[in-house]
């Protein structure tokens, strides 16, 4: 994790260099003048050499500190906690949705492979796959909430404040950002399904007289769940990523919707956290998943 973390951090701070504009022309607005344009240069150290200002950049970051804001002046790392409880809200929420439907649809694919639930559950799969959540999130704004009015378009109300209106709220954007998921766990489950239960010890346990569905459940499932646990792990990892358009769509106030607003407004301080931030999700999501390979799989050890 330490190197790809480097390596991560000069990207960004490279790309976050190379990007057209001035930061002292944002902070100063209208009252731009160029001796005042380099005093912002000269405090925030961008009249430095690059190297050197990496070097800053880096201390900075393993302190805790990502800089502020420019448009707001407040701390990066203010900004994005205060909407990072929405972005996990909806991560999560996405996440249970695409676990839920992907495991028992994917079981019971294997199990019935070539009768109808089958085919039903391989055109969900294309149909998930294939549809940008963007696209989907329109198609529930105009369905569900324009021509049936049953769930709000956009918008967000704390769960806190407002437990029923938070979940109406939040039904549309998880469903937006969790289906593609859904649909690939989907297939991952099935694919996998169907290799172990043509294992030995599979047809040994039936031999035995054991209840089938304690063969799926105890012995078959489990094991099939490696690969799944693998795209899940990436997944949990990705959440910031697929927030970007589907918090746009709805309105949605995380981390993902800050982003583009940044984005917009040149406000690179701000990209460059979320970008490390979205990183760093990735890296712990893939230790846990390595974790969860020997929970799963006892002849899996890290030595």
């Amino acid at each position: 994790m330490v190197p790809v973390a480097f390596l991560v951090s000069v990207a960004v701070f490279m790309l976050i260099h190379l990007t057209p504009g001035d930061p002292a022309v944002i902070i100063l607005g209208e009252s731009y003048t160029p001796q005042a344009a380099a005093q912002i240069r000269q405090q925030l150290g961008l009249d430095r050499p690059l190297p050197e200002q990496y070097l800053v950049f880096a201390n900075r970051v393993v302190h805790g500190d990502l800089g502020r804001s420019l448009r707001t002046n407040l701390p990066v790392t203010t900004a994005i906690g205060e909407r990072l409880p929405a972005t996990l809200e909806l991560g999560l929420a996405a996440l249970i949705w695409s676990v839920i439907v992907a495991i028992p649809l994917g079981t019971l694919a294997a199990l019935r492979r070539g009768k109808a639930l089958d085919v039903i559950a391989s055109a969900f799969t294309v149909a998930g796959v294939s549809v940008p959540n963007f696209v989907l999130g329109i198609a529930l704004i105009l369905v569900l909430g324009l021509a049936f009015r049953l769930l709000p378009t956009s918008g967000y109300a704390a769960f806190s404040v407002d437990p029923g209106q938070n979940l109406r709220r939040l039904i549309m954007p998880a469903l937006a950002l969790g289906t593609a998921g859904a649909a690939i766990n989907m297939r991952f489950t099935r694919s996998s399904m169907i290799d172990v239960l043509r294992q030995d010890y599979i047809r040994t346990a039936r031999a035995k007289g054991a209840d089938w569905l304690r063969v799926v459940n105890r012995h078959a499932l489990k094991n099939a769940l490696i690969p799944v646990v693998t795209v899940v792990g990436l997944q949990v990892g990705a959440i910031l990523e697929g927030a970007l358009v589907t918090e746009t769509v709805f309105s949605w106030p995380g981390v993902g919707k800050l982003a583009v607003d940044s984005i917009f407004s040149k406000d690179y301080t701000i990209v460059q956290g979320i970008v490390l931030l979205s990183a760093l999700s990735y890296m712990l999501a893939n230790l846990v998943v390595d974790l969860v390979y020997a929970y799963l799989d006892p002849r899996i050890t890290y030595s």
